[in-house]
């Protein structure tokens, strides 16, 4: 019998770190079951040009019936649960191939931005109240995390209607963070936990909660 798969992508290390807090989430998360779907992982290069074929490539090994990109967001304190992908990439440090494209569209004649297809807000719900630090997010950046959000976005619209996804950002691991801003830092247990309890409550919910979660500014 076929178990229903979600898939959860992650990247390698950049910008001169050795470790990636969603590569870790990856590792530690396939082969469990969660809500009867096994994870299935992927860890994406840091490179414009690679990320959306092996991001598409995943698609279609793993044919998954919800997926859940990560990235590094260093200097943000809590899991950020992003909404919007936009259509712009503008890298202000060079990927891991050294490419640093500016003011370019992810798509040429794309649509300006994606949202995510998750149930963010009771996503975000379910993990303030078993305490993970979170947040909804409007911006997801314009490096290569919010090019794989735009992609994932596209694919899911286009070839894969059926399937549900989105994209997270986690913060630097508690040693990470004590080189550059000691209260930034997350273990890697809690957002591995808290990574648990998002994809549970996303396949369990089928329409999001109607509540307030913008900002002003």
């Amino acid at each position: 019998m076929n178990v229903p798969c979600v898939l959860i992508t992650g990247f390698e290390p950049f910008a001169e770190e050795t470790v990636n807090p969603s590569e870790c989430i990856v590792r530690a998360l396939e082969g469990e079951i969660i809500e009867g779907h096994r994870i299935a992982g992927a860890v994406l290069p840091v490179s414009f040009e690679d990320a959306p074929i092996h991001l598409a490539q995943a698609l279609e090994d793993h044919r998954p019936a919800l997926v859940i990109a990560l990235g590094q967001a260093g200097g943000r304190a809590d899991i950020s649960l992003e909404r919007v992908a936009i259509n712009l990439i503008d890298a202000r440090i060079a990927d891991n191939r050294g490419l640093q494209p500016m003011d370019t569209p992810v798509l040429d004649n794309g649509p300006g931005a994606y949202f995510s297809s998750l149930p963010l807000k009771a996503m975000h719900a379910c993990l303030r109240e078993s305490a993970v630090p979170v947040s909804l997010s409007l911006s997801a950046g314009s490096f290569v995390c919010n090019q794989v959000f735009y992609w994932l976005a596209h694919l899911l619209a286009t070839e894969h209607p059926q399937v549900r996804g989105g994209f997270i950002h986690v913060p630097w691991m508690t040693e990470q963070a004590e080189r550059h801003a000691p209260d930034k830092g997350m273990p890697l247990e809690t957002m591995v936990h808290g990574l648990r309890l998002a994809i549970a409550c996303a396949l369990r919910t089928g329409e999001d909660l109607r509540v307030a979660g913008g900002a002003t500014h």
